[in-house]
Parts: C-alpha cells; sequence; structure tokens
C-alpha cells in the first residue's frame, strides 16, 4: 500500500522561490510505486491552495483553477479540506518543503504537532532555534561551540538611534557581515567595510527582520556538513562552497548558479572529523529531527574554525549541497527522500510513546 505524501511548498517569506524551486526537486524525486502525492502551495500572501500542477502555478508556468485549503489543528480532523469544510484528502506524512520564516521557523511545526501528523524534520524547538541566528549563537556558546563575536540590534534601534549602533558595531571591527536574525538563503545579508555600507546594510536587513545580527567578518572559507537522523544522528563528509562572488550570497546560490561545490572539502582529516562531531552536538544541542546542514567558517589567516549556521530545512534543489554530501556519503538523493520519511514516521512514533494524561496512585 502506498503512503500519500503532503508536500507543502511556498509561504510568505523571502524564500518563497527558492521553497518552489527544491519541491520542484524533491517532486521529481520521489518514487510514484510507493507513494502518493498531495501538493500544498502557500502563497505569497499566506493563502494555501491545492489542485492540478499547484507547483507549476504558483511558478508562473502553467494557469490552474486551485482550490483554498486548509490543514486543522485538530487530530480529530486529520487531512486536508475545502475552506467550506469538505475533506479533500489524507495523508500519512507532511514533507515541508518551506524555507525561512512561516515555515522553518517552527510556526508550521507548531500547526503540525497540533494537528498529531508525522512530518519531515525538526520539531517546534529546534526550528525555532535554529532559524533565529542570534539565539542560536547563544545556545551555542552556552555549550562552548566556537562563534564568530557578534552584535544584536533592533529595527528600532536602527531606524531611531543608528549613530550610536553604528559605534557599538564597530568595535568588531571592518568588514563585518550584517544579516537578519530570522531568515535564509543569504536574503539580506550584506558584507560591509565602512560606515556608509554599513548603514545601508543595517536598513537592508531591517526590511526583512525587526532583529538583525551583525557579525565580525573572517577571512574564512565555508564548510558544510549534512546530518540526519533523529535521536541518533549521522554527519556527512564536509563540503567546501567556492563562491563566485564576494561572499555566498543569494546570486550565486540561486541566480546565476556559478559557485563552486567540492566534496569533499580539502581540509585535514583531523579537522574535518572534528567539524563532524561538533555537527552533531550541534544538532542535538538544539534538539534537531530529520535533517539539518551546518555550516561553518574556517579562517584563513589561523586555521581556528567556526560554528556559523544551523539550516533545519536545508536548500533541495539539483545544486544544493545538503543532497550532494549525502549523495558523495553514500545515500543518493531518492533514497534520501525515503530516509527522511521513514525518520518522520519513527519521530512520530516515538511522540505517541508519551503519556497526554496525567493518572495518579493516590
Amino acid at each position: 500500500m502506498k503512503l500519500k505524501i503532503a508536500i507543502i511548498f511556498g509561504g510568505r517569506s523571502g524564500e518563497h522561490e527558492v521553497s518552489l524551486n527544491s519541491a520542484k526537486s524533491v517532486l521529481a524525486a520521489l518514487n510514484m510505486d510507493k507513494y502518493d502525492v498531495v501538493q500544498i502551495g502557500i502563497t505569497h500572501d499566506g493563502a494555501w491552495m491545492a489542485g492540478e500542477n499547484v507547483l507549476a502555478v504558483l511558478s508562473g508556468e502553467a494557469n490552474g483553477d486551485l482550490t483554498p485549503v486548509i490543514l486543522p489543528g485538530d487530530p480529530s480532523l486529520a487531512g486536508i479540506y475545502s475552506t467550506d469544510g469538505v475533506k479533500l484528502s489524507d495523508f500519512d506524512v507532511v514533507f515541508p518543503v518551506m524555507h525561512g520564516t512561516y515555515g522553518e521557523d517552527g510556526t508550521l511545526q507548531g500547526l503540525l504537532e497540533m494537528a498529531d501528523v508525522a512530518y519531515v524534520g525538526a520539531g517546534v524547538t529546534g526550528a525555532a532555534v535554529g532559524m533565529d541566528k542570534a539565539i542560536f549563537k547563544d545556545v551555542m556558546v552556552a555549550n562552548n561551540i566556537p562563534v564568530v563575536d557578534g552584535v544584536l540590534a533592533l529595527r528600532a534601534e536602527i531606524e531611531n538611534n543608528m549613530l550610536a549602533l553604528i559605534d557599538k558595531i564597530e568595535r568588531l571591527g571592518y568588514p563585518v557581515f550584517v544579516k537578519p536574525a530570522n531568515m535564509g538563503s543569504s536574503v539580506g545579508v550584506s558584507k560591509c567595510d565602512n560606515r556608509s555600507s554599513l548603514s545601508e546594510g543595517l536598513l537592508e536587513a531591517a526590511q526583512y527582520d525587526r532583529r538583525v545580527l551583525i557579525e565580525r567578518g573572517i577571512n574564512a572559507r565555508e564548510i558544510e556538513i549534512s546530518v540526519l537522523g533523529n535521536d541518533f544522528p549521522e554527519a556527512s563528509v564536509p563540503g567546501e562552497v567556492e563562491p563566485s562572488r564576494e561572499f555566498y550570497s543569494y546570486e550565486s546560490k540561486y541566480v546565476d548558479g556559478t559557485s563552486g561545490l567540492m566534496i569533499p572539502a580539502p581540509i585535514p582529516e583531523e579537522t574535518a572529523e572534528t567539524m563532524r562531531e561538533i555537527a552533531i552536538k550541534t544538532y542535538k544541542a538544539i534538539d534537531c529531527a530529520g535533517m539539518a546542514r551546518v555550516d561553518f567558517l574556517l579562517d584563513k589567516d589561523d586555521g581556528k574554525f567556526y560554528l556559523n549556521e544551523v539550516n533545519t530545512i536545508p536548500g533541495f534543489t539539483e545544486i544544493s549541497m545538503y543532497p550532494k554530501l549525502c549523495d558523495a556519503s553514500g545515500l543518493p538523493y531518492p533514497q534520501l527522500i525515503d530516509r527522511l520519511i521513514e525518520l518522520a514516521l519513527e519521530r512520530k512514533a516515538e511522540r505517541d510513546r508519551t503519556e497526554r494524561r496525567f493518572r495518579s496512585n493516590a
């Protein structure tokens, strides 16, 4: 009997288009002899839509009539419903192929937990902490995992007290990287070398989040590791990004596609093994599940490395590092999708073991 997989993509995020590209790759890799698929697309405005060719319609590649749908948080109403209450489909597993806010930050995961369904990827805590770069950095510090020095700024500070904020940031020294605290795919990220570019970078990042993280820039190589699993995760071989631009920007990732990937990364075996150990430690520290890509910065000048960030729903396009690293570690793309679905069902079974009612022995 086939499993029915609900693929959710799109969303109210600056990474909407990246999500569509990832969903296209996942759908192409799913073994239709094993799975039936329900496509659920979320528009830029947050409307949930189903129907024929949802992905193609949201991508602007086709026209079609889509049906507004909801996924109720009530476990007794498991499934997808039209907005007038008609059940359209059930499912066995939800596969969120969502990047950024309202999809990778714990909000969607909260809905899926309320609905008591099996779903791929991290739970509420892992997703939320992994998404928020500032809180994530604090958790890493608490776990003695090395991170680059940084400053957290609020949008209100940027708009109302820019000069005082810049004075504070300049103690880090130039260059600095400015990024929205809750965003991925390098959306809103700027490398700033002086006051003028810093002001512009702060205003740019503040468009995407009310909290902005500013970090000391280092002359770094970017090393990434894929982690897969639930309670006993495994780490892939490390890969290195060769940015085609000054840093691994949104354009170099998704627009021109010219950045190179070296797998395995040409780094000493001892360094690679230590990074793999720290990747797993990081994964466990924020209670990840299913998958995550853990990113490091390796200083070209002194050889030290720093934990940069974790992506709990990493890119799944044909040029994305996560599936390429898994492939290089012996798990090709179609089998990776199968494994993620297995892990989702495994985690749901583990959640079902948790007692939800207190039974007093008194």
